[in-house]
């Protein structure tokens, strides 16, 4: 009796060189993340075998993990650019991203009737340090901004799913 190792062969092929199997990290995907360094390689596949496709030179920005495989890490960031990131170049630490076209205000308290406090440029990086969840301050979020500590609606920024808790 002949046994084919085709197979076997095939999937050893397609792993990046030097990959071990790593442990599940049991986190949720997709999931945010911080880009940790001031210059990331996003690649097309998970290894470094694999060309680079885009370089990011944004630290702290924000990118969600939409797919694992071993110590890599498919990543999407807010203009929807996609690769693969080494997972050390990531961290677990929360930020944000102001988006949309025109300056975004920042509260003193989850209501826009508690005093406006600043406006944010679209394309500001800054720390999503929480937000509440459920409730009713569900669309809110408490961020800093260069120094600037206040309340922001999600739909100002990505960073945070909606109806996420951030603590």
């Amino acid at each position: 009796m002949r046994r084919s190792f085709a197979p076997l062969l095939a999937l050893f092929l397609a792993l990046p060189v030097g990959s071990t199997r790593a442990a599940e990290t049991k986190l949720p995907i997709p999931r945010f993340v911080s880009l940790k360094s001031d210059e990331v390689n996003l690649r097309t596949g998970p290894g470094t075998r694999y060309p680079i496709e885009w370089v990011v030179s944004k630290k702290g920005l924000p990118v969600e993990v939409i797919a694992e495989f071993d110590t890599w890490r498919r990543v999407r960031d807010w203009e929807g650019i996609e690769g693969w990131v080494q997972q050390a170049l990531l961290t677990g630490r929360r930020s944000l991203v102001v988006t949309g076209k025109d300056e975004q205000p920042i509260y003193n308290e989850p209501s826009e009737g508690s005093g406006l406090m600043a406006k944010a440029e679209p394309g500001v990086i800054g720390a999503l340090l929480r937000c509440p969840g459920a409730g009713g301050q569900a669309d809110w979020c408490y961020v800093d901004l260069k120094g600037y500590r206040g309340w922001m609606r999600r739909a100002s920024f990505w960073g945070a799913y909606p109806g996420e808790k951030v603590e």
